[in-house]
């Protein structure tokens, strides 16, 4: 029986959605499950690896891992796959671990497949399927001469369960050896929103050109406000600087699968579609019939997203605050 390490991050003290799934789907696979954090929170949110399917928890919270700096997580990260024996590493494809497991991979002579949407274990053989070229194709990964597999799992691609909070398992706390390290992270200036960020989000309400100018994305967060929702972008939005990159959906910004997703104005290029056809429910606004939005919705709306919104927004509050 092999071990999986999953390497878990965490957002305001809570283990994200994308670290509960591959924890969850690594439980069903039969084999050892390690969760692993870096971090102060690793030490205050570690019983939540266990409720979603670690085994057994390693961890550091040594708080010099509240930042991300590469050199040091990419020691520690290999020092612990190395010393825990763990054959297979899943992590979420966030940004961190886009920049962090390939270097992982390149210390360890491990293989990685990066951009996952569906992952099969079966024994030691390990098959990831990705898309390409905005979601035209896809392709099937497997791995060969690589003594340490590791996948990176687009987030929203696995299903969650309800956590089992009467589940526990031992946890190691580490010391992980420091490199003398070349760069020193500073400070990170963090956006003011406190909203969850789009990967993580159940609702989102995002705006294309069809909204204008910036100041009708007011409309949108007015929307967003009454739903419990977060605000995502077209591409051409966050080029036209009306709003930061972080709120970008599509192949170049995040992947998203909410529950629902409301576009405003968003006319639906391919790598757009690429980072949300996966959400359950699509409702598109746009004045063009055969904006290319319209295949992939659940229920269209053609008309101006700027009527559009403020009424919406009326109707949902008082369909939800009666």
């Amino acid at each position: 029986m092999s071990k999986i390490l999953v390497f878990a991050e965490f957002q305001n003290g809570k283990l994200k959605r994308s670290s509960q799934e591959l924890l969850q789907f690594a439980a069903k696979s039969g084999h050892t499950v390690l969760g692993f954090a870096l971090g102060t929170q690793a030490g205050t949110a570690n019983a939540e690896l266990a409720h979603h399917g670690a085994q057994e928890i390693h961890f550091s919270k040594d708080a010099s891992f509240d930042m991300y700096n590469p050199e040091l997580f990419t020691a520690a990260v290999s020092e612990a796959i190395t010393k825990t024996g763990a054959t297979i590493v899943l992590a979420s494809a966030s940004s961190t671990a886009k920049d962090l497991f390939p270097r992982v991979a390149a210390k360890l002579n491990a293989g990685v497949i990066s951009d996952g949407t569906e992952i099969t274990i079966s024994g030691d053989d390990v098959k990831v399927k990705k898309p390409l070229y905005a979601g035209k194709c896809f392709a099937t990964g497997t791995f060969e001469n690589a003594p340490v597999k590791i996948v990176l799992m687009r987030a929203n691609q696995l299903p969650v369960a309800a956590a089992d909070t009467a589940k526990t398992a031992p946890a190691t706390e580490h010391a992980f050896a420091a490199p003398s390290l070349k760069t020193i992270i500073k400070n990170i200036v963090k956006g003011t929103s406190e909203k969850l960020d789009l990967t993580e989000a159940n609702i989102i309400v995002s705006g294309g050109r069809g909204l204008k100018e910036a100041g009708n994305f007011k409309l949108l967060q007015d929307l967003a406000d009454v739903l419990g929702a977060t605000v995502g972008a077209s591409r051409a939005v966050v080029d036209a600087g009306w709003v930061p990159h972080s709120m970008q959906v599509g192949q170049t910004g995040k992947t998203v699968a909410p529950s629902l997703y409301i576009a405003a104005g968003v006319s639906g290029a391919i790598q757009h579609l690429a980072g949300m056809s996966g959400s359950k429910v699509i409702v598109a606004i746009n004045n063009d019939p055969n904006a290319p939005i319209f295949q992939k919705a659940t229920y269209g709306i053609v008309g101006d997203a700027l009527e559009i919104l403020p009424k919406l927004t009326e109707e949902f509050k008082k369909a939800l605050h009666h």
